[in-house]
């Protein structure tokens, strides 16, 4: 049973010719960052690009509850008039961030340090997924959390009425808790330092730059070192937000494995901490072209041209990528799948505690059609078939997972029988016009029953 409704089973047949311009939809993490930061900010910020998913939708729902006033014009420009560091108001209702592991452990960091208590509750998969490495160093500023067993949702967080600045080392790489951590510290006097071993995105670094806040990072022995200046006054930003590169990987990798195609993707955010899956298809032999390099609004920009790409190559993807392409393993393990030899992905055991457990949810789906793999806590191989080898045909479970089911249905557009997935209806958690995006690219993805 999906999270969102009535399960929506899809089908993958096999396409060739993939054509045009894929207008994928905006960055969803820096959609997340510029609704929370905006609703911190004093005055207004409006916002250009929003990924309009509803992962986005229910942060911008949550900002509302916490007093902020969030509202969109018809041609989709968003505004955001905050309430400042430190002026959240208590919700009247439980905070219901859908399916989004980011969205709620984000708004957790925020809402932290702030006098007010709020409940948090998900769908069935959110709800299954820990806080605790969230809520363990939120603890430090004074903030008391109470959850479920294994520091699970629905939790109620009471925000730290007296806050204390935090030194914390993070002890996996982790955005999604370093960026809460930085949250948190914007209401705590004095500096919170946040010490990461391995870079991961640094989208919220960069947000809160642009929005005011006095942040440095050192690189030291002890890693990167992230120094934020406490209660500073944040100032209203006008952001254009650049296109989701996790979106864009699954038209790109559609093309690379399907014959005849060459297609366009414009204005693709290539922030270094995320555009680890570009680099890697480019090793395994990937015709994949930056095009029109650039910088908008801080961030690095560029349009991708991906073409049919018959000949890759399965490689060694290094552990150390593994924090900027995170969640691009269930797709590259789809191209991985046509590929010549063994793709092997190790340090990656963040995968087993995302919207499902990834690597053992697309392990069983390869397997089924036809694809030979290996796996381990922190680690799996995929061993390649090559072009025009792989079998399908199986029904594969999507796990209340968009990404595990956009994988698959990438899978099936090159296999020699149809793939389905039990439950697209996630998809639209992140990326909802991806089946129409798709269908305008020619390839053939319906819906069934």
């Amino acid at each position: 049973m999906s999270g969102h409704g009535t399960p929506i089973p899809m089908i993958a047949h096999r396409s060739c010719g993939l054509k045009g311009t894929a207008e994928v939809p905006g960055d969803k993490s820096i959609s997340h960052r510029s609704l929370i930061l905006g609703a911190m900010a004093v005055g207004e910020t409006v916002v250009t690009g929003l990924l309009e998913g509803q992962d986005v939708l229910d942060t911008a729902k949550a900002m509302q509850a916490f007093g902020a006033e969030v509202t969109r014009d018809e041609d989709g420009t968003w505004h955001i008039h905050g309430v400042g560091v430190g002026g959240f108001a208590e919700p009247d209702q439980v905070i219901d961030c859908g399916n989004s592991g980011t969205g709620v452990r984000l708004i957790m960091g925020a809402m932290a340090t702030s006098p007010v208590t709020a409940t948090f509750t998900g769908d069935a998969s959110l709800n299954k997924r820990p806080m605790a490495r969230v809520t363990d160093p939120l603890a430090l500023f004074g903030t008391q959390a109470v959850g479920r067993a294994g520091g699970r949702l629905p939790m109620t967080i009471v925000g730290a009425a007296d806050p204390l600045p935090v030194r914390y080392t993070v002890p996996v790489p982790s955005a999604q808790v370093k960026s809460a951590v930085l949250l948190a510290g914007l209401n705590a006097p004095g500096q919170t330092i946040v010490i990461e071993q391995e870079a991961t995105r640094d989208h919220t670094e960069r947000m809160l730059e642009g929005f005011g806040a006095t942040i440095t990072t050192e690189v030291t022995d002890e890693g990167r070192v992230i120094t934020l200046q406490g209660q500073p006054e944040l100032q209203p930003q006008t952001i254009a937000v650049p296109r989701d590169p996790s979106s864009a990987a699954f038209p790109v990798c559609a093309a690379l494995i399907t014959e005849g195609s060459d297609i366009l993707v414009p204005n693709i955010g290539l922030n270094p901490t995320r555009a680890g899956l570009f680099t890697t298809l480019r090793e395994m032999g990937a015709d994949l072209i930056y095009e029109n390099e650039r910088e908008e609004g801080g961030e690095p920009v560029a349009d991708l041209r991906a073409r049919f790409s018959p000949d890759l190559k399965g490689i060694d993807v290094p552990p150390e990528r593994a924090a900027s392409m995170i969640d691009e393993y269930p797709v590259l393990s789809a191209v991985a799948a046509y590929a010549e030899g063994q793709t092997v992905m190790r340090g990656v055991k963040e995968l087993r505690v995302k919207e499902s457990d990834r690597i053992e949810a697309m392990a069983t789906g390869l397997r089924a059609n036809g694809i030979e793999v290996e796996e381990g806590e922190d680690w799996w191989i995929v061993h390649g078939k090559g072009f025009g080898n792989v079998t399908g045909g199986a029904t594969c479970a999507s796990h209340l997972d968009h990404r595990i089911a956009m994988s698959f249905l990438v899978l099936g557009l090159a296999s020699n029988a149809p793939i389905r997935v039990d439950d697209g209806g996630p998809i639209a958690t992140s990326f909802p016009i991806f089946e129409g995006l798709m269908a305008d690219l020619g390839a053939d993805i319906r819906r069934e029953g």
